[in-house]
């Protein structure tokens, strides 16, 4: 397909296109690959090769990467949390393309399709597809957690994310989503090489900086998919079965407060109640200060006092 300015090189930007067979099996090597290094990552370690270089760059990579799919691909390009600057705009979408969980334009259709659908018929990824049995659910929460990904039917993006389509950085970023790939593969080798000045450091800095890195992410993204839409508590009335994991909240920056999110998912925190840690919306305040930030839909405590459960009629 050939991409003129106001849409992203991608299948599926517009309704009836399908996922293509290069897409899934590049999809399933950045799948498979981290998957495999988590069973080298312990013997490569006891054997040496991690060093503290390794684990600083992966590290910055982890949480670099992980922001700009937090604060940049779901709070500010799906949900418009705030309103940026134009140079934090381009630098979240630049880092949530380096985490490479997608083009943004992509990532954002499909999650506004599943806050439109949550746990029902047209949810992308309910862990609940296939039913409330324990092998349903078990079938389910696989579907949430990856399997949703190679559904060759794409979300169709001229339907969920036109504003973003009309964006010309956002259109011209989501175009490169192979450059922001290969500078976030090549970036911690680079970084290690000249750390240690040696190619030991390179490679190492790869394998934790790169594989594992992405790898983690991945699943821990995914998981706010699957585990945080079955376990957990919901102190916040939603129409669905999202729910808050507390032991996900600072691998996943604050996402794993996924109930409050979906009973207000505009604001622009998610950890609203006490202890409940969001880095996430730390980074939205600290642009906020620096002036690069405006509008933000901080949490109104009478809103986040109705929607709790224990306040509802009758609880």
């Amino acid at each position: 397909m050939t991409a003129t300015l106001d849409e992203p090189v991608l299948s599926g930007t517009r309704g009836g296109e399908t996922q293509s067979g290069m897409e899934r099996f590049a999809l399933a090597l950045f799948i498979l690959v981290p998957f495999l290094a988590f069973f080298a990552a312990i013997p490569i370690a006891w054997g040496g090769w991690l060093g503290w270089s390794d684990v600083v760059i992966a590290t910055v990579m982890y949480f670099l990467t992980g922001h700009g799919i937090t604060v940049g691909y779901h709070r500010l390009f799906t949900h418009k949390s705030f309103k940026p600057n134009r140079g934090v705009k381009i630098g979240l979408a630049i880092a949530g393309s380096m985490a490479i969980e997608g083009p943004v334009v992509r990532w954002v259709a499909d999650h506004r399709k599943h806050h439109k659908f949550s746990d029902r018929d047209g949810d992308p990824h309910s862990p609940w597809k296939y039913g409330t049995r324990m092998r349903d659910l078990a079938k389910g929460m696989l579907h949430a957690h990856m399997m949703w990904l190679f559904d060759p039917e794409q979300t169709p993006q001229h339907k969920y994310a036109p504003d973003l389509l009309k964006d010309k950085d956002i259109v011209r970023i989501s175009r490169l989503f192979w450059l922001w790939t290969l500078i976030s593969l090549l970036l911690p080798a680079v970084l290690g090489a000249l750390v240690t000045w040696s190619w030991q450091g390179a490679l190492t800095a790869f394998f934790w900086g790169s594989i594992v890195r992405i790898g983690l992410l991945h699943h821990v993204t995914w998981s706010i998919n699957s585990i945080c839409h079955t376990i957990g508590e919901r102190p916040f009335v939603s129409r669905d079965k999202s729910s808050n994991v507390w032991w996900l909240a600072i691998p996943s920056m604050g996402e794993s407060w996924h109930n409050l999110h979906h009973a207000d998912p505009t604001c622009a925190r998610h950890g609203v109640l006490r202890g409940q840690l969001d880095t996430s919306a730390r980074l939205i305040w600290l642009f906020e200060k620096a002036g690069w930030a405006k509008d933000v839909r901080w949490p109104v405590q009478e809103r986040i006092q109705s929607r709790l459960v224990a306040n509802q009629p009758g609880s």
